[in-house]
């Protein structure tokens, strides 16, 4: 079983029960850590690892694109990491098309809005969809000048897999939060991230402020009764209608936070993702890396071509599928290492380069 099919089945599991003695007040996870100790869930701001967030305007839709230091301590370079639509604070005309095509003209159009017809040399970097996205870019070639690839925890075979129970591990996840450092504390307890640090930072771009959106379970649960109550007696759907804007109140209230993009509501673009992703990888002509959490994942094509070295691959253990999160300063000095060992970028004194074994 992958890493990513793992996390999924977790999120599915009940919390933990309390242990005896605790009063049913909290969890065997904090009383594990000792009297007064108590983990920080607060968010932390973007600004104390990212350099900038600028405005790009693209065909009158606008984005955002935010520069951070994460591998620029280990080689000189520049890292610019994008809001896709429908994620961040991008705004685009029809923000439901999250097809692989849509969103590899998205990747396109930024690098020429900020570069011109002459960019400098880029590397790709994506994980899980945005790694499909990243591939779906270089073999479209959208990006004139690119120059490497890589892909974190995404392959075709487990990918696809894992799409069966996909809408089952939402269902799982919750649809509100009271508040961020809520939100937080979930990512972490649940395994999604298994850094606190880079869960302070991420979760806070994951969600968002209610603001009139309501909970996907509730809202499910009250139209289903709406339906009944329209085919029985059509007063009877005016007192369903009632408490439903009731419920939505107080929805809010308790809850304010919800998931930033409603994936359930994706499926549709989830097979364009992923189906094909291995070949499209391997026919791309330029430097390719691949990070993954396990190397179980590897399917047939992608094991067939790492054998005959047509990518580097990396492994990093005791990572979820969060990869990038979970291990930054590992994913940072794999990425560096790969950058020096094709002369992409030079390294920043002090910086030794680790080559990996696969």
């Amino acid at each position: 079983m992958s890493a990513l099919e793992k996390s999924m089945q977790l999120g599915r599991l009940p919390s933990r029960p309390p242990l005896p003695g605790s009063g049913g007040s909290q969890s065997g996870a904090k009383m594990r850590m000792g009297p007064g100790r108590k983990r920080d869930f607060s968010p932390v701001s973007w600004s104390q690892y990212f350099e900038s967030m600028e405005d790009v305007e693209v065909e009158n839709e606008t984005g955002k694109d935010i520069s951070f230091a994460a591998i620029i301590s280990r080689v000189q370079c520049r890292i610019v990491a994008l809001d896709l639509r429908g994620h961040g604070e991008t705004k685009v005309k029809n923000s439901e098309d999250l097809s692989a095509e849509t969103m590899a003209k998205d990747v396109g159009n930024v690098v020429e809005a900020m570069y011109g017809d002459l960019p400098p040399p880029i590397m790709l970097i994506g994980h899980s969809m945005g790694g499909a996205i990243a591939v779906h870019t270089a073999s479209s070639n959208l990006v004139p000048s690119l120059l490497g690839l890589c892909m974190i925890d995404v392959v075709e075979g487990t990918a696809m897999d894992a799409l069966n129970s996909m809408q089952n591990f939402l269902r799982g996840r919750p649809k509100t939060f009271k508040s961020l450092e809520n939100a937080i504390e979930w990512s972490v307890k649940s395994g999604q991230i298994r850094n606190l640090e880079s869960a302070r930072v991420s979760m806070v771009g994951q969600v968002k402020q209610c603001e009139g959106i309501t909970s996907p379970e509730g809202s499910k649960s009250i139209v289903e009764g709406i339906i009944e109550e329209e085919e029985e007696d059509e007063e009877g759907s005016e007192s369903v209608n009632k408490r439903k804007k009731e419920d939505d109140m107080e929805t809010k209230k308790d809850h304010p936070y919800t998931w930033r993009i409603e994936l359930a509501k994706t499926e549709k673009y989830w097979d364009g993702w992923f189906r094909g992703l291995s070949n499209l990888f391997l026919s791309c002509p330029i430097p390719k890396l691949l990070l993954l959490a396990g190397v179980d994942r590897l399917d047939k094509d992608l094991t067939i071509g790492q054998m005959q070295g047509k990518f580097q691959m990396q492994v990093l253990p005791q990572c979820g599928h969060a990869v990038h999160e979970d291990a930054p300063d590992k994913v940072a000095e794999a990425v560096a290492t790969f950058l020096i060992r094709h002369r992409f970028a030079e390294s920043i004194s002090g910086f030794q380069c680790v080559f990996p074994g696969c």
